[in-house]
């Protein structure tokens, strides 16, 4: 666990210097403070991952400082170092939140084991902290069973199990960030920590930091040293996505930590050593893309080792039955409704639409069918008008009502009757409130009101 920020706190020239060497004996960075203030000081400036600290000390002692630390919601290791007869003390300090005591005068070796236990405990709450973010997202799994779906099934599992790094191509919505995660699972790296970071959502100027880190004073705002997605990411997996929208010049850097497996801060020539593996995607035909200036070829080359395709959702409508039933089994759990069933008429309009969102906008539909059904039963009218308009008319009752007269097979009549239906429902279920019905008809108020006008319902 090379090269981590220790912050000694002791008023004792000696005692600093003895720590200090030890620190740096033991591939790490120390920082020095002669008192709990000076400590307080040191760490809203830099990104520390261990206060080694004497109990004794003008000012702020140590207990102090800890009991600050911890009134701040910190969960710094914290490191306590008192005299044999003070011992008490040493209890008090755990019970206050410290990982462990020194006893002066103290043995080397036990000193290096006591920071080498610490600053794997400290990895392991950051690893935490960061996993329960990533709880919240919902994860999800891989559902459906075609032909192309297998194929990737296949992809994933042969490439799970190296370091080769992985180029994703597909769609948006195709589910990229799943199939990363799997090959994750898959991986021997599964117990560190996966990372995504989506490279067009994360602005220009901020997106060098937000990989690679930054040291105080790097730029305006860089208040403290911050650690970037690499060091995060150690013995685990990155993830890229959209990596065709990272600049050109950010491109450069991130080839030579491809190239030479080490990174550096922002405003710092330290380089340091990390073990990750990269998988990128992207939305874009990567040729195309370099073509036009949006990836570095030489870059393609070192992510695209081994390619995964994700197929679009218009090339697996066989998967839609079994992914629909999943996003409803997901959201009726999660809003708190019965597990509706879905009609054949409603289930025939999923796959006949061509989903331009692919599996994101299926799951989108699912939701709203849960709530608009209240977990009953989803028909047609719990479906958008866009995906509704494909209801299959000679599908019987649970289709959507054909026009009284459609006029043949004409299909400008059954449209606007289909859509007088659905405004209809929309307004008795709101009880003729329009703002609400627009809303669940997905169109804007000013369209309603048009529709009211022209079809003579207002």
């Amino acid at each position: 666990m090379p090269d981590k920020t220790v912050l000694i706190v002791d008023d004792e020239p000696k005692m600093q210097r003895v720590l200090e060497i030890m620190l740096k004996q033991m591939g790490h960075r120390p920082l020095l403070a002669g008192n709990g203030l000076e400590a307080l000081e040191q760490i809203e400036a830099h990104a520390v991952d261990l206060v080694v600290s004497d109990l004794q000390m003008p000012q702020m002692n140590g207990l102090q400082l800890l009991e600050a630390l911890r009134g701040q919601d910190s969960d710094l290791p914290f490191i306590m170092i008192t005299a044999y007869g003070t011992v008490e003390s040493a209890v008090e300090a755990m019970k206050h939140g410290a990982c462990d005591y020194i006893i002066r005068p103290f043995d080397v070796e036990q000193v290096e084991l006591s920071i080498t236990r610490a600053l794997e405990l400290g990895r392991v709450q950051r690893e935490n902290r960061f996993l329960k973010s990533e709880v919240s997202k919902g994860w999800g799994e891989f559902v459906g069973q075609s032909a192309a779906m297998r194929q990737v099934y296949e992809h994933i599992g042969q490439v799970a199990r190296g370091k080769t790094n992985v180029l994703l191509v597909g769609e948006t919505g195709t589910g990229k960030e799943l199939a990363a995660r799997a090959i994750h699972q898959a991986s021997p790296r599964k117990d560190a920590l996966f990372v995504p970071i989506n490279c067009a959502a994360i602005p220009a100027d901020i997106l060098e930091s937000e990989l690679f880190g930054h040291t105080k004073g790097a730029f305006t705002g860089a208040v403290k040293d911050r650690m970037g997605k690499f060091e995060l990411a150690g013995g685990g997996t990155i993830f890229l996505d959209e990596i065709t929208e990272m600049p050109m010049p950010l491109q450069a850097k991130l080839l030579r930590v491809l190239q030479e497996g080490v990174v550096e801060r922002l405003g710092s020539n330290r380089p340091m050593e990390v073990d990750v593996r990269v998988i990128a995607a992207t939305n874009r035909n990567p040729r195309e893309a370099i073509a036009d200036g949006k990836l570095r070829e030489d870059l393609y080359y070192r992510i695209q080792v081994f390619t995964v395709e994700l197929p679009p959702l218009r090339q697996r409508l066989e998967d839609i039955p079994s992914l629909a039933g999943h996003f409803l089994d997901k959201h009726s759990a999660k809003l708190g409704y019965p597990v509706p069933d879905i009609a054949p008429a409603a289930l025939a309009c999923l796959q006949r639409y061509p989903w331009p969102g692919n599996v994101r906008e299926l799951e989108n539909v699912m939701e709203r069918a849960v709530v608009l059904s209240g977990g009953e039963h989803v028909d047609v009218r719990h479906l958008p008008l866009e995906i509704a308009e494909h209801a299959p008319y000679a599908a019987g009752g649970n289709a959507a009502p054909a026009p009284a007269d459609p006029a043949g097979l004409a299909l400008d009549p059954a449209v606007e009757a289909l859509e007088r239906e659905f405004i209809g429902r929309a307004l008795e279920q709101t009880g003729g409130n329009k703002t609400r019905a627009a809303r669940l008809l997905e169109i804007s108020e000013r369209t309603l009101w048009y529709k009211l006008k022209k079809y003579g319902l207002s």
